[in-house]
């Protein structure tokens, strides 16, 4: 299921949600800007699990944790994570406020890449994406709009055909997806994580936003009807 957009409207412009799609896509150039240096590049400011491991004996190098969540290994990669954090994203600023969204975001990514670690301590692979920001964005979707109308494009053969699927179910057949591709990581073993996907960095992004979301959550806000049954185009 590709997200298209979804029903709930917002209340103000998502400057923060805007401000950080920009972000990546010039993080993004400035990656291609690299050419034949990009490998040492993306090795230096990517998160190295097992150079994180090890972090007591140079503790700049946590700061890739951060870093790393503005990469990207690709333009599939880049615009798969910017069309979910557009669609997504501009409401749960608007739930949360600017401010508050933007450490929620890097909170959410930072909590990402540690449970990515956890899972593969000994990886010599640079781990690199917004996807674990992404995530922790999806999970507090799931929250705050559980009812909302996703228009979701569903692959048919030859043609694309168009659903309006409930928020819950979008978020929980995708969760459930990262869940079960990072049970079979652990079961094939390291050579899983080789393929480019960091499952346990979405679960656990997925989840810490579910947390940190409610938390972050302005009072007044908590008493602001969760979905506006209309659904409209974006």
């Amino acid at each position: 299921m590709i997200p298209l957009g979804d029903s709930t409207p917002r209340r103000s412009v998502p400057i923060v949600t805007y401000a950080l799609i920009g972000l990546n896509v010039f993080f993004f150039l400035v990656e291609l800007a690299q050419g034949p240096n990009l490998p040492r590049f993306i090795h230096q400011w990517g998160a190295i699990p097992a150079r994180i491991e090890r972090w007591m004996e140079n503790p700049l190098v946590l700061i890739t944790l951060l870093t790393s969540m503005f990469l990207h290994g690709g333009w599939l990669h880049l615009i798969g994570n910017m069309v979910y954090l557009w669609i997504f994203g501009d409401n749960v600023e608007d739930r949360l406020g600017s401010i508050r969204f933007l450490f929620f975001y890097l909170v959410g990514g930072l909590a990402a890449g540690i449970i990515q670690m956890l899972f593969t301590p000994h990886s010599r692979i640079p781990a690199i994406g917004a996807s674990g920001a992404v995530a922790a964005v999806l999970g507090a979707y799931l929250v705050f709009f559980p009812a909302a109308q996703v228009l979701v494009g569903i692959p048919l053969f030859f043609w694309f055909e168009v659903f309006a699927v409930p928020a819950v179910v979008v978020l929980g057949f995708w969760f459930v997806g990262q869940f079960f591709n990072g049970l079979l990581s652990l079961a094939i073993g390291q050579a899983a994580f080789t393929g480019g996907v960091a499952w346990w960095a979405h679960v656990g992004g997925f989840v810490a936003g579910m947390i940190l979301g409610p938390i972050l959550q302005p009072r007044w806000r908590r008493r602001m009807p969760r979905t506006i049954y209309i659904y409209y185009y974006r």
